[in-house]
């Protein structure tokens, strides 16, 4: 198809680097700057800052790049119908999630989704919600997984409140017996991945006055609950992250509840596509039944 060029575009931003996106694309560096300075003279505008370490997209790049990833997304869209007319009946879907979606919902999802498709080729991202909008915004992925409310422009599904809770080591008890109150958190500190604390978790810290300073930062869940387990500080996570983690570790509630609130997120150009309906269709069941 014609728009090769806007594919080297894309991948060339995304990689940051003219190499690395001839690696990707299966071709030569000298062709992958030949194209980019093409599409330059036929726009008219600069696309790019070519740099000795690496390239980065001009402001007007900037501007274009949400437009060229929804057009490689429409004829992936082509490509895919015009493959169901002739009979073959493949497809892609590309999904996004935060990791406890990707370890509590999506194995069996996935699974089950497989058996009715075997043909569907899924292709499964990992990130944080920031990263799972941003890849929708610009046609990356098909459907997310992302805290609500999500940026205006892309529309949502509601799943579930996903309440967080304080992590421990399994020797403490609140002073309540049950649920951890304000007075359980003097002089506390707490380890937390630094994405959580942009978001509803920020929101519960803040409100229960937890200082800046006494918050670490880790790499994953599971880094945190061993955190926790050594006596090193106490964690804030979500049921949903607690499902299939271990340790010596107890999860209090707080006296006041704090929720995150999950949704699934669509891409608009792929909301139409029969394989994206069925797999928001398997979503919806598996959350509804488990």
């Amino acid at each position: 198809m014609k728009t090769f060029t806007y594919q080297i575009f894309a991948t060339v931003a995304d990689r940051g680097s003219f190499r690395k996106a001839a690696d990707d694309l299966n071709i030569t560096p000298s062709a992958v700057s030949h194209a980019i300075s093409h599409l330059e003279a036929q726009l008219g505008i600069p696309l790019l800052i070519r740099n000795r370490s690496e390239m980065q997209v001009t402001r007007n790049g900037q501007i274009l790049l949400p437009m060229v990833e929804r057009l490689l997304n429409e004829e992936r869209q082509l490509l895919s119908a015009a493959a169901k007319i002739q009979g073959l009946q493949g497809g892609q879907i590309r999904i996004g999630a935060i990791s406890s979606v990707c370890i509590a919902w999506l194995p069996t999802i996935i699974r089950r989704f497989s058996k009715k498709y075997p043909q569907v080729e899924i292709t499964l991202t990992q990130g944080s919600f920031a990263e799972i909008e941003q890849a929708l915004s610009l046609g990356k992925i098909d459907l997310g997984f992302s805290a609500l409310p999500t940026i205006s422009r892309l529309d949502a599904l509601p799943l579930i409140d996903d309440e967080i809770k304080c992590i421990t080591p399994a020797d403490f008890t609140p002073k309540n017996g049950v649920s951890i109150s304000q007075d359980d958190l003097e002089d506390r500190h707490f380890i937390l991945q630094r994405s959580d604390y942009d978001s509803d978790t920020k929101a519960a810290l803040d409100e229960l006055q937890v200082k800046p300073q006494a918050i670490n930062y880790s790499i994953d869940d599971q880094s945190i609950l061993a955190m926790v387990e050594a006596g090193l500080g106490w964690g804030i996570l979500p049921d949903l992250a607690l499902s299939r983690l271990s340790g010596e570790i107890e999860a209090y509630p707080f006296e006041h509840p704090y929720y995150r609130h999950l949704g699934l997120v669509i891409n608009p150009s792929s909301a139409k596509d029969s394989f994206v309906k069925a797999m928001q269709k398997e979503i919806l069941s598996y959350l509804k039944k488990g």
